[in-house]
């Protein structure tokens, strides 16, 4: 596998920045070169010369997609045009990397596997499932699962870092329990399934470590950074009463991590790549 044979769709994302930093030589293409979301684009384009599809490519305004733009725009983006994807994947025999979300899932289950039926709460949610079955179709692929992402963007934990430097004391929910997912973590899952041959097939990825809930998370990051405030807990139904266009969310988001396990993959504990993220952020 080299470089310049590998394609990111998707690559001025958090994760497809992180894929650009591990495969340096991996080819992409802006809207005006290839639009992923239009069929005869994506036929038009150049693919002779690409093993892997690397789709980092998705619509993930939870909230957002609610809207009726929105709704349409999540269906293009993670949907039709995996769709698109999946067709020069079959056509050219092309290793098809895909990355899902927890949220295929209704939460009801306090750890997801790879073979729960999907049960999708939200358009974003239903959008990324129909992406899902799609990808299941493509003979080469890998369906990759993930929670809860940190990388070079708006996240999380810059956002709450960022109240926490002001001097904001927050209130998060306690009740929406799950694992961050660093990108640095997910690429090297990926780089792992693709140069080790394992079985292709759905995984679960996300960092390692016990589950915890967005309030605690919101505590480690103030911990991390020596930052001296109290965090409140609410619920998710607190939070967001009385506000509209609010998507519905899996309360549950661990995700399994047995398979990739399996594979010889030891996953870092959350922890570790928080306080790691959180100096960084600090000392920039």
């Amino acid at each position: 596998m080299t470089d310049s044979s590998i394609f990111i769709a998707g690559a001025n994302g958090q994760l497809g920045l992180a894929l650009q930093a591990q495969y340096p030589g991996a080819k992409t293409a802006d809207i005006d070169m290839l639009d992923i979301t239009d069929r005869v684009s994506v036929e038009a384009f150049d693919w002779s010369s690409i093993k892997i599809i690397l789709n980092a490519a998705a619509f993930t305004n939870v909230d957002g997609a609610e809207s009726s733009e929105g709704r349409i725009a999540a269906w293009q983006v993670n949907a039709m045009a995996v769709s698109n994807l999946a067709r020069m994947s079959i056509k050219h025999d092309i290793t098809f990397v895909h990355v899902s979300t927890d949220y295929v899932f209704d939460g009801s289950q306090d750890s997801h596997t790879e073979e729960e039926p999907l049960s999708p709460l939200s358009v974003y949610g239903q959008s990324k499932a129909a992406g899902d079955i799609i990808v299941s179709l493509i003979p080469k692929h890998y369906l990759v699962r993930t929670s809860w992402v940190i990388g070079e963007g708006k996240n999380f934990v810059r956002t709450m870092l960022s109240l926490g430097q002001q001097g904001t004391t927050p209130t998060v929910v306690a009740d929406q329990v799950g694992r961050l997912t660093f990108t640095s973590e997910l690429v090297r899952a990926i780089d792992h399934l693709l140069s080790s041959n394992c079985p292709f097939g759905i995984y679960n990825v996300s960092n390692g470590g016990e589950p915890a809930s967005w309030a605690d998370i919101t505590r480690e990051i103030f911990a991390d950074a020596d930052i001296n405030l109290a965090v409140s807990n609410t619920t998710t139904a607190e939070y967001y009463k009385g506000k509209q266009g609010v998507a519905p969310r899996p309360l549950s988001s661990t995700l399994a991590l047995d398979k990739i396990l399996s594979t010889g993959f030891s996953p870092r504990d959350w922890r570790e790549d928080l306080k790691k993220y959180v100096a960084k952020e600090v000392n920039s």
